[in-house]
């Protein structure tokens, strides 16, 4: 496992975590660590370059050494913002950077080949967008973007009020890249408070 060049990546900690109550869902611990924490340790070794999306002090992150940027389109516009705000911090801070990685903060087990297939998928097929998939579901919010669709991506937002991210992904040509959900799915995220102890048992297999 290596890190690409040209691919860097955005952590999505923008939401409001209304199942889990409210507050900090990325700061949840986790067997002694913060959620995204793990999410960070898994997808470093296969980014170039990494950021954090959060909305807020940026100071509650600063420990995790990353750039922190907030949505750059007002009240909370979902992960399609976050990607926006990866996009625009990759193309003025890492010039090398041509596809910007998504993933969610509260996804703590992203597999070990997530950059290199959906990168393989993208240069075999041309798309512009690849998605991960896993047991019969599509994780839109966990995918390779070609930077060439920040300006779309900014004018879906902006001036046609576009909030879902598939809804924006069908738009364009993409792939879908399927992972196996056995001994445990890749993409479980934390949602609600009863999510923690399930993320514990599937760390216990693995960590």
């Amino acid at each position: 496992m290596s890190s690409e060049p040209s691919v860097c990546g955005v952590l999505l900690a923008g939401g409001l975590a209304r199942r889990m109550g409210g507050g900090d869902k990325p700061l949840v611990l986790l067997y002694g660590r913060p959620l995204i924490a793990h999410t960070i340790a898994r997808l470093a070794p296969q980014c170039a370059h990494l950021a954090i999306n959060a909305n807020g002090d940026p100071a509650r992150f600063v420990d995790f050494g990353l750039p922190v940027m907030a949505d750059s389109v007002e009240d909370y516009a979902g992960p399609l913002a976050g990607v926006l705000a990866g996009m625009d911090y990759a193309i003025a801070h890492w010039p090398q950077a041509r596809l910007l990685l998504s993933a969610p903060s509260d996804t703590p087990f992203p597999p070990d080949d997530l950059v290199s297939r959906l990168r393989a998928a993208i240069k075999k097929t041309g798309a512009a967008i690849a998605v991960a998939a896993s047991g019969g579901r599509t994780h839109h919010a966990i995918a390779l973007w070609d930077l060439s669709l920040c300006e779309p991506l900014r004018a879906a937002l902006r001036q046609e009020g576009e909030r879902k991210v598939s809804a924006f992904i069908d738009r364009h040509a993409h792939v879908e890249v399927e992972w196996p959900v056995s001994p445990y799915d890749p993409f479980f995220n934390v949602n609600r408070p009863e999510d923690v102890s399930r993320a514990a048992a599937i760390a216990a297999q693995i960590l």
